[in-house]
């Protein structure tokens, strides 16, 4: 159980990141323009060249796409040993949809012509837009929530989720 859940969820979002964007890309957005779906969200196409929230993406050099991407598959990496700590689904499972969205978004970076990662989702109240994400943005958060959520929540004293990363059923009793 301990890979299958969270490598079958880091699968899933990678596929669907990816082919929500070639839909996007090479037909929903021929020509491009936005698309008003409802009074609080349209389709648009916007190419990300910085981090979260489009930070550092004005005038970008040419290696912050490579940079960009080997920091997201370093921390992939380090997800992957943390995951092989976990003993309980709910950080596993998180840990899969944050390694899922990853990679997608690094995959946006290495191998699509613009260099930058695919966003389509456009939430908005009145005139406010929150910046545009994609499938891959929603699993990150979703799987960091999550494990905000298992941290908080579930502590190491119930014996649930925690073990593996330090805690242990008799955290915080002294032992004799």
């Amino acid at each position: 159980m301990r890979w299958r859940l969270p490598l079958a969820l880091a699968l899933i979002v990678f596929v669907l990141d990816q082919a929500t964007k070639w839909l996007i890309v090479e037909v929903v957005m021929q020509p491009p323009r936005i698309i008003d779906v409802t009074g609080f969200f349209n389709l648009v196409l916007t190419f990300n060249r910085g981090v979260s929230f489009g930070l550092f993406g004005q005038d970008a050099a040419s290696w912050q796409p490579y940079a960009l991407s080997a920091l997201a598959l370093a921390i992939v990496a380090g997800l992957v040993v943390w995951l092989s700590r976990v003993d309980h689904w709910l950080p596993a499972a998180a840990i899969g949809l944050v390694i899922g969205g990853a990679i997608g978004n690094t995959a946006d970076r290495l191998f699509r012509s613009e260099r930058a990662v695919v966003d389509f989702l456009d939430f908005y109240v009145g005139s406010w837009h929150w910046p545009a994400f994609n499938v891959a943005d929603s699993a990150i958060t979703v799987g960091v929530v999550l494990l905000l959520y298992d941290g908080l929540l579930n502590s190491p004293e119930t014996g649930k989720s925690m073990q593996g990363l330090g805690g242990s059923k008799s955290q915080g009793k002294e032992e004799s």
